[in-house]
C-alpha cells in the first residue's frame, strides 16, 4: 500500500469512528449534524477538489462531479447521514480500485526494472563504471555476481548461473559458460563473467522489452473503446435526466423536496464507475499476468483478438522444432554402431555443415588427423576422404547413386547420411531437427481451448514437413514455400474464418516477419527469434517455450470473459435500480449499492485476471 492509499485508509477509519460515535452515543441533534459535516469534509475533500479541477479544465461530466452534486444536494436537503455514507462508500470503492490497479501494474512494472543503470569495463587492472549507452559492439564488459547483465553478448570468460525470470518467467536459473549467448536484463548469480557485446544498447533485448511494455496499454481493445464512448455520452445524459426529475416533474406533482431527493438518488445510481474502471482493469490484469509469465502483449486489442483464435498457423524450424540437428538413429550394416559413427564422424570432421557438425558432436571424441588424407567436400552431396588407407564416402543418396552403391532403407522424410567404405555400403545415420519439448502437448491444449484448425507453413521439403506435422497431429501441412507463398497461404486461411474468428501465426525467422504482420495476430519467439520477427509480431514469447501458447490463449479468453461479465452485471444492476430511482422507489442505500457495491464486485472480479495459471 502506497502513501496515498494509506492516507485514504486513515481517513476512512477516522470517518467510521466518528460515525460510530454519532450513532451510538446520545448526542444532541446539532452536534450530530456537525459531526456528519466533519465526516463529510474528512472523507470527501479530495473528491470535491478533483471535481473542481476537472470543471476548471472543462471535464465536467465524470464520477467526481456526480458524487459532488449528489452528496451536496443531500446535505442541502438535510440528509446528512446519506451524504456521508455515499461519499464514504465511494471512497472505499476508490481504495479497492487503487489497490487493484497497483497489483495489476506491479507485474508490468517489474519488467520495467530490468533496465541496467550501469556497466563495468576492465581498464588498467581495475573496473570502471560506464553507462550502457556508451558501449559498442566488440567491447568486453565485466559482470559480477548479483549484477544485471547490461548488454546482449557472448561469454568470453567465466561460468555462472543466471536468473532469467524477469525476461522469461522461468524460475530455474540457466547455467552458462564460455561461448554461450546471454541477454541483457538477466541477473548474474555466482561467478564473474566477461562478456563481448554483440548489439548496440538500443538494439538490445532489454530496450526492446522496455519499448514493448511502455506501449502495451496504448492500443485499446474494441470493448475498451466501446466503454469509453459509452461513458462519454451516458454521463451527461443521466445528469440532464436528473435535472428533469428535479425541475420538471415537480411542475406536475408539486413535490419539490421529494423530486430533488429522487434526482439525487438517480445521480448516485447512474455513476458509471463499475464499467469505466473494471473493464480496462480486466485487460490490464490480463496483460500483467501474461508479462509475469514471459508473454509480452503489445496492446489489449491483441489480447481481445487472440481470444477469438480458431486457426493457429505455425512455422516449423525454430517454432515447432529446435532448429538444430541431432543424431536420432544409427543403423549399421555389417559393422557395429560405434564403428559406423566413428567412420562417419571422421569424414564429417572436415566439413562445417550443420549436419556434419551434429555427427561430430554425437561422436564426442578427439580426432587423430594423421588417419585422414585426401579429404574432399562434394557440393550438395557429402564428403569423400581416405581414412586409414580406405576410401570413405559420407553423404546423401545422390552420392551413393553416383558411385553405384546399393543402400538399405527408403527415404521417408528423414535426413540421412549414408556411409560407404571401399565401395561397400556400411550403414546410415539419421539426422533430425528435433521437435520441441511439449510441442505436441501444446497443440492438444490449444484444441481443448477452441482452436479448430492447426496448420504448418514451412520452406522445408514436403517429406520433412509432413513427417513433423504427422508426429504433432497437425491438420494441414504446406511445404516448400517461399516467404511470398506463406503470405498467400495465410491470407487464404484468414479469409476462411467466419463469425469474427481470427487466425494466429507463430514464427521466429526473418522470413516470418511479413506473415506475422499479415496475420490477425502474430506471435514471435523472442529468445531465439529474429529482430524483424519480434518487431512485426503483436505478442512475444520471451523464452521460446511453445507451451506458453495455450497459456496466452487461456489468459485472453478468461480476460474477455471477465470483462463481459463485468459489463453485463454492471448494466443489469444499473438498469434495474435506475428504473426504481426514476419512479422514486429507490433509496440512497440502493443507490450506494448500484454505484459503489457494483464497482467493488466488478473490480474484485477483474482482479481474477492476475491469477490465471497454466494447466
Amino acid at each position: 500500500m502506497n502513501k496515498k492509499q494509506k492516507n485514504v485508509l486513515c481517513r476512512i477509519i477516522i470517518c467510521a469512528a466518528l460515525l460510530t460515535v454519532t450513532y451510538l452515543l446520545p448526542v444532541q441533534e446539532l452536534i450530530k449534524d456537525v459531526l456528519f459535516v466533519a465526516c463529510y469534509l474528512i472523507i470527501g475533500v479530495d473528491v470535491l477538489k478533483k471535481s473542481a479541477v476537472n470543471i476548471k479544465n472543462g471535464q465536467v461530466f465524470d464520477e467526481n462531479f456526480l458524487m459532488m452534486i449528489a452528496t451536496m444536494g443531500a446535505l442541502l436537503t438535510g440528509e446528512f447521514g446519506e451524504a456521508v455514507f455515499v461519499i464514504l462508500f465511494y471512497q472505499v470503492g476508490e481504495l479497492f480500485q487503487s489497490i487493484a490497479v497497483g497489483r495489476s501494474r506491479k507485474s508490468i512494472s517489474d519488467l520495467m526494472e530490468i533496465c541496467p543503470e550501469f556497466a563495468y569495463i576492465e581498464k588498467d587492472g581495475d573496473y570502471v563504471k560506464v553507462e550502457p549507452e556508451s558501449l559498442h559492439i566488440g567491447d568486453i564488459i565485466v559482470v559480477r555476481p548479483g549484477e544485471k547483465i547490461p548488454m546482449d553478448g557472448t561469454v568470453v570468460s567465466g561460468s555462472s548461473g543466471i536468473d532469467t525470470s524477469n525476461l522469461t518467467g522461468e524460475s530455474v536459473p540457466r547455467q552458462i559458460a564460455e561461448g554461450d549467448s546471454v541477454l541483457s536484463g538477466c541477473i548474474n548469480l555466482s561467478g564473474v563473467l566477461k562478456i563481448r557485446v554483440e548489439k548496440e544498447f538500443y538494439d538490445s533485448t532489454v530496450c526492446k522489452i522496455m519499448e514493448l511494455v511502455e506501449n502495451a496499454t496504448s492500443a485499446k481493445a474494441k470493448t475498451e473503446n466501446f466503454i469509453t464512448k459509452f461513458a462519454k455520452y451516458y454521463t451527461p445524459a443521466v445528469v440532464f435526466a436528473a435535472l428533469a426529475m428535479a425541475l420538471i416533474v415537480p411542475l406536475f406533482n408539486g413535490q419539490w423536496s421529494e423530486s430533488l431527493h429522487n434526482a439525487l438518488v438517480f445521480l448516485v445510481i447512474s455513476c458509471p464507475c463499475a464499467l469505466v474502471i473494471s473493464v480496462p482493469l480486466s485487460f490490464f490484469g490480463g496483460i500483467g499476468c501474461a508479462s509475469k509469465n514471459g508473454i509480452l502483449i503489445k496492446g489489449s486489442n491483441y489480447l481481445e483478438e487472440l481470444s477469438k483464435c480458431r486457426s493457429m498457423v505455425f512455422d516449423k524450424t525454430g517454432t515447432l522444432t529446435r532448429g538444430s540437428f541431432e543424431v536420432s538413429e544409427v543403423i549399421p550394416s555389417g559393422i557395429s554402431e560405434a564403428e559406423l559413427i566413428e567412420v562417419c564422424a571422421y569424414a564429417e570432421s572436415c566439413s562445417k555443415h550443420p549436419i556434419a557438425q551434429s555427427i561430430v558432436k554425437a561422436y564426442g571424441k578427439p580426432f587423430d588427423n594423421s588417419r585422414i588424407s585426401d579429404a574432399e567436400e562434394l557440393s550438395g552431396r557429402g564428403m569423400r576422404i581416405t581414412l586409414d588407407g580406405s576410401e570413405v564416402l559420407a553423404g546423401n543418396i545422390k552420392l551413393m547413386k553416383e558411385n553405384s552403391i546399393e543402400t538399405e532403407g527408403a527415404e521417408d522424410g528423414t535426413t540421412c547420411v549414408y556411409v560407404a567404405k571401399d565401395g561397400k555400403y556400411i550403414g546410415r545415420i539419421t539426422i533430425a531437427d528435433v521437435i520441441k519439448d511439449g510441442a505436441k502437448t501444446a497443440i492438444e491444449s490449444l484444441r481443448r481451448l477452441g482452436v479448430t484448425k492447426t496448420v504448418m507453413l514451412t520452406g522445408d521439403r514436403r517429406a520433412v514437413g509432413e513427417k513433423v506435422g504427422g508426429e504433432l497431429g497437425l491438420d494441414e501441412v504446406h511445404a516448400e514455400l517461399l516467404p511470398a507463398d506463406k503470405i498467400s497461404e495465410m491470407v487464404k486461411i484468414t479469409e476462411k474464418n467466419e463469425n469474427g474468428a481470427t487466425a494466429v501465426y507463430v514464427g521466429d525467422g526473418v522470413n516470418d516477419a511479413p506473415v506475422l504482420a499479415r496475420a490477425d495476430v502474430g506471435i514471435a519467439m523472442g529468445s531465439m527469434g529474429s529482430d524483424a520477427a519480434i518487431e512485426a509480431a503483436d505478442i512475444v514469447i520471451m523464452d521460446d517455450d511453445i507451451r506458453r501458447l495455450p497459456l496466452a490463449l487461456r489468459i485472453s479468453v478468461k480476460t474477455m470473459r471477465i470483462a463481459k461479465e463485468n459489463i453485463v452485471f454492471a448494466l443489469a444492476v444499473k438498469l434495474a435500480v435506475l428504473l426504481l430511482g426514476a419512479f422514486g422507489k429507490a433509496t440512497m442505500w440502493e443507490a450506494v449499492f448500484a454505484d459503489v457495491g457494483v464497482s467493488v464486485i466488478a473490480i474484485l472480479n477483474a482482479m481474477r485476471c492476475l491469477g490465471i495459471k497454466n494447466k
